[in-house]
């Protein structure tokens, strides 16, 4: 059974830093793209970064680039999503998200419906 299990969300102050993770379970790391969504309320689900568990390439929305960085732990299992000089308009709940093609040529990886497991989530918020 694929698991995703996010950690790391909380409260943050405006221009701050957090580090979410995103621990992957029941599947091999290398088969997969791994994706960081968002939704706040009232808003559409959007993604922000992705990327290939085997050749780490990586896309970044225009919102979070130059602020947001992914990475990935293959011995861990594992993908960071760095949050640095977070804006109020970041607060959101934030999805690690799994699609079982690690090729980011060869699927729409910003389509949150190519994905193909999802975590529960993770609270992100801002403060002033």
């Amino acid at each position: 059974e694929v698991q995703l299990v996010e950690s790391g969300g909380g409260l943050v102050q405006a221009g701050g830093s957090l580090r979410l993770s995103c621990a992957a379970s029941g599947l091999t790391f290398d088969d997969y793209t791994f994706a960081w969504f968002r939704q706040a309320p009232g808003k559409e689900r959007e993604e922000l970064s992705c990327i290939s568990g085997s050749d780490g390439r990586t896309y970044y929305a225009d919102s979070v680039k130059g602020r947001f960085t992914i990475s990935s732990d293959k011995a861990k299992n594992t993908v960071y999503l760095q949050m640095n000089i977070v804006k109020l308009e970041d607060t959101a709940v934030y999805y690690c998200a799994a699609a079982q093609d690690d090729d980011l040529d060869g699927f729409d990886y910003r389509d949150w419906q190519e994905y193909d497991y999802w975590g529960q989530g993770t609270q992100v918020t801002v403060s002033s």
